[in-house]
């Protein structure tokens, strides 16, 4: 196993190496000129300062790569995770039990991991973001957010944990599939509890106020067929200058969440044709489909750690040492979780193509829903204000991008809608 995983990560460390330097060294060559597709629309400045930011953030995910390929090295095969098990084991397991251990486990765990990230994402926030002007975060908001995230997933993430790891001790060999059942149940009372109950712990969400566009955006839905809670504006520019919109929920419980940065931005029909693009994603199904094939995998990847768990080479290759005299479940689940990500990016392009095609798919809704001119120029200002590149490596995007590139998005508007004319 430790064979497997050392090719496995030097192989992808290599590929998104290569990847990287790929897109850092294509949106420098192209910094010089705005492509003639955008000549009219997007500015120099704004398109060089799109390639720097680009290149500054790439390269920081290079680093980023290095520093948690090092700690995956060091939780696994240095056997970091051994050692941090044996010390929470002599401390805990005598005095209150096998259940009481596993979940200090994974607590302890969990908690180291966010103290080492916690350096990176202080300078992504007020070094990178910073230095582009993205950045609204202060300091204090900074560490509120990160004590309420921790007690949340505390209140969230601890029952579920419990949960599991009772199955995997008491539900025998087929534990992982009841394991499963409550992992889909939960997610999905995540799914009703965020809008009203999680979200707002973090961001105010106030009812839209201009009529105007309660207007057009009511009337689009009532055409599609869509039917929400209400329509929010969130206060997106208290932590960041980028902007956008999405539909949070499901069933009954569903809301339209605008940022306030969007909104400010963005003319009541620009406004209108994203929306359009987000109810596309609805009315294809994309959002059900992704959900059935999020479970689909999850099943496979509980019913794989119910056969791993069994297995002493796969504790003894991943560094390490199961004890026989306690329970092994809360371990199997680190190691697991730990390197699922090495072998799971190397399907990363078949994600991306797909979600690239229903991208294609909602702008294609959109243009017959709303018009195609405004949503060509919403993307335009999008891409401005988030400073997304016009000139991506067209490998990297094929590989990573979740999105077509811009150039790909407003050539397929212009060909779909006379609207566009």
């Amino acid at each position: 196993m430790s064979t497997l995983l050392a090719a496995a990560l030097a192989l992808s460390l290599l590929l998104k190496l290569w990847l990287a330097s790929r897109q850092v060294r294509h949106v420098r060559q192209h910094r010089g000129t705005v492509p003639p597709a955008f000549a009219a629309s997007v500015p120099l400045a704004a398109h060089q300062k799109a390639a720097d930011y680009t290149a500054a953030n790439t390269a920081f995910g290079m680093l980023s790569l290095a520093i948690s390929s090092a700690l995956l090295i060091g939780w696994t095969l240095l056997g970091g995770l051994n050692a941090l098990n044996e010390w929470v084991q002599d401390h805990t397991l005598q005095r209150f039990g096998p259940l009481a251990y596993q979940l200090a486990l994974l607590t302890a765990f969990t908690l180291i991991g966010g103290l080492l990230d916690l350096p990176l994402s202080l300078y992504h926030t007020f070094r990178l973001e910073q230095r582009f002007g993205f950045n609204r975060t202060t300091l204090a908001l900074y560490l509120a957010d990160l004590v309420k995230g921790v007690g949340v997933g505390a209140l969230i993430g601890l029952p579920i944990a419990a949960l599991i790891l009772w199955l995997m001790g008491t539900a025998g060999p087929m534990w992982w599939l009841w394991a499963w059942g409550a992992w889909v149940g939960f997610n999905l009372l995540i799914m009703v509890l965020y809008p009203t109950v999680i979200a707002p712990m973090f961001n105010k969400f106030e009812p839209l106020q201009d009529e105007l566009l309660k207007g057009r955006v009511e009337a689009l839905m009532a055409r599609c067929g869509f039917a929400a809670k209400g329509l929010f504006v969130m206060d997106g520019s208290r932590r960041s200058a980028h902007g956008n919109a999405y539909f949070t929920g499901i069933g009954a419980a569903k809301r339209v969440v605008f940022f306030d940065t969007l909104l400010q931005r963005l003319h009541p029909g620009e406004v209108e044709a994203v929306l359009a693009h987000e109810l596309g994603h609805f009315k294809h199904r994309h959002v059900l489909k992704r959900m059935v094939g999020a479970f689909a995998l999850s099943l496979l990847g509980f019913a794989l750690l119910g056969w791993l768990s069994t297995q002493v080479g796969f504790y003894l290759g991943l560094g390490v040492q199961p004890n026989m005299a306690a329970p092994n479940d809360a371990l199997a689940l680190l190691l697991f979780l730990l390197v699922l990500p090495v072998f799971s990016f190397f399907f990363t392009p078949l994600a991306a193509q797909r979600s690239r095609r229903d991208e294609f798919q909602a702008d294609a809704y959109a243009c017959a829903q709303s018009s195609g001119r405004d949503l060509s120029n919403a993307l335009l200002k999008l891409h401005e204000d988030n400073a997304g590149t016009l000139t991506p490596d067209p490998v990297y995007a094929g590989f990573y991008y979740s999105h077509p590139p811009a150039s790909e998005r407003l050539a397929a508007i212009e060909r779909l809608s006379p609207r566009t004319a």
